[in-house]
């Protein structure tokens, strides 16, 4: 495995069905729940995440206007499967906030958003950063987490930081007729970016189950 392209080639050469749930792979993507997703998934799986976006959808409360105005206490409640949950309500609402009052809306969020806006918001780290950049907003970011860190070391490679990891990946990824030819039609670096995050994703989850990889 000398660079990311030969990575990418060599997981879509095994049987993961990840586009299946979205052409970006996370579900819904291009829209505000990716925002609410983003930050839920920290330090809990995505089954639970599910749990607490379905409660916030049956109550159409899904968007950033109506998420803005919401009691803490209340919002808690129905994030709670989540986990953290006191602390999470108080983070989307506090960031759903700043979006209203320095982008107005969520399509100009999306349009005019950078990565150093978002690091700047309290409870946004890297990954959560690059998951609304890349799935939000369809930017591109690469992400990087855990299950990408268990794959590189499980193919011998050892990196310092998060940015190392982004670097290495994107690098790899610079020849737009390869990943072209790869995908058999014109594909933006930004669909690449999250069908290949996905596909790390549903990969290490296989093996994990399988006992091949542990975390």
């Amino acid at each position: 495995m000398n660079c990311s392209f030969e990575l990418l080639e060599f997981l879509k050469n095994q049987d993961i069905n990840a586009s299946l749930r979205d052409p970006y792979w996370w579900p819904n993507s291009g829209s505000f729940e990716v925002v609410v997703g983003a930050v839920l998934t920290q330090q809990t799986k995505w089954e639970r995440v599910e749990e607490s976006l379905e409660n916030l959808k049956v109550r159409d409360l899904l968007s950033l206007e109506k998420l803005a105005s919401l009691e803490p206490l209340f919002l808690g409640e129905l994030i709670k499967s989540s986990g953290f949950f006191r602390q999470k309500s108080l983070r989307l609402i506090k960031l759903a906030n700043e979006i209203l009052n320095e982008f107005g809306d969520f399509e100009n969020f999306q349009e005019r958003v950078d990565r150093e806006w978002l690091l700047a918001q309290k409870g946004i780290g890297k990954e959560s950063a690059d998951s609304i950049l890349c799935y939000a907003c369809k930017k591109e970011e690469m992400v990087v987490d855990r299950y990408t860190q268990i794959l590189l070391a499980h193919f011998g490679y050892e990196f310092e930081c998060y940015d190392e990891i982004a670097s290495w990946l994107k690098e790899g990824l610079g020849d737009a007729k390869g990943l072209n030819e790869l995908y058999g039609k014109e594909i933006s670096l930004c669909e690449v970016y999250a069908r290949f995050h996905g596909k790390i994703v549903e990969f290490c989850k296989n093996r994990v189950k399988k006992g091949v990889l542990k975390i």
